[in-house]
């Protein structure tokens, strides 16, 4: 295969969101690099599957070893892995944060340090996070302080890594969904989490992935985060 293809990297990638995303980047003519704890392999040649914990330095190294070693190559890369914990404040244990902080953050850490040499050695590269509208309008129905702690954090250093890198052919953006119809969710609490949302309903897979590649084409957008929340992010309503 051409070492002139794109290449993404994905995290988290196995269903819901993550998978959702790879299949977008595929149809864009990209091949994939896609990783979760227990992701199996992928029929498609254009899909390298990379199973491991990204909060694990070794797994984050394997996924771009693997990126270099099939295609020579890191183009972009989506921060989508990510866990969710919500409940009260004060119930929250040590080991809660503690997972949180493994998945969110330092997999993010892991990852995103690794892929942006390899993004500079061609002065191009797109880097996603993947958060929550929660970040910019908290619910009382939702508590989710420990979300808004590390979902929050990759929120700020999207715009951070975006400036520090905008001379260099790096854009980084995010994406902040509401909820989302994934297996996360029940379809008996569809009713209850749309109507969290201004627009009356939860959002679908395929608009995440349509703002996803929204951002892949849009060459001169960085530091920017697209709330794709049927309005949530807007205020109280």
């Amino acid at each position: 295969m051409s070492n002139s293809q794109k290449v993404a990297i994905v995290t988290g990638a196995s269903q819901g969101l993550g998978a959702a995303i790879v299949a977008g980047y595929r149809n864009a003519g990209f091949a994939v690099i896609a990783n979760s704890r227990n992701i199996k392999p992928s029929s498609d040649t254009g899909v390298i599957a990379v199973p491991g914990d990204i909060a694990s330095r070794e797994t984050a190294q394997k996924l771009i070893d693997t990126a270099i070693e099939h295609f020579g190559r890191v183009d972009t890369l989506i921060n989508n892995a990510g866990i969710f914990i919500g409940k009260p404040f004060t119930e929250y244990t040590a080991d809660d944060l503690a997972r949180m902080l493994q998945t969110n953050i330092h997999g993010f850490f892991n990852i995103t340090q690794l892929a942006i040499p390899e993004m500079l050695k061609h002065k191009n590269g797109h880097i996603v996070q993947i958060t929550t509208t929660l970040v910019n309008q908290a619910l009382t129905d939702i508590p989710a302080g420990l979300a808004l702690i590390t979902k929050g954090g990759l929120d700020a250093v999207t715009r951070g890594l975006a400036i520090e890198y905008a001379t260099q052919g790096i854009r980084v953006n995010s994406v902040a969904p509401g909820i989302i119809k994934t297996p996360m969710h029940g379809p008996e609490n569809y009713e209850f989490l749309g109507k969290l949302h201004p627009m009356g309903r939860m959002g679908e897979e395929q608009e995440i992935v349509d703002a996803v590649m929204y951002l892949e084409n849009g060459a001169f957008v960085t530091g920017e985060r697209l709330n794709v929340d049927g309005g949530q992010h807007a205020g109280r309503w």
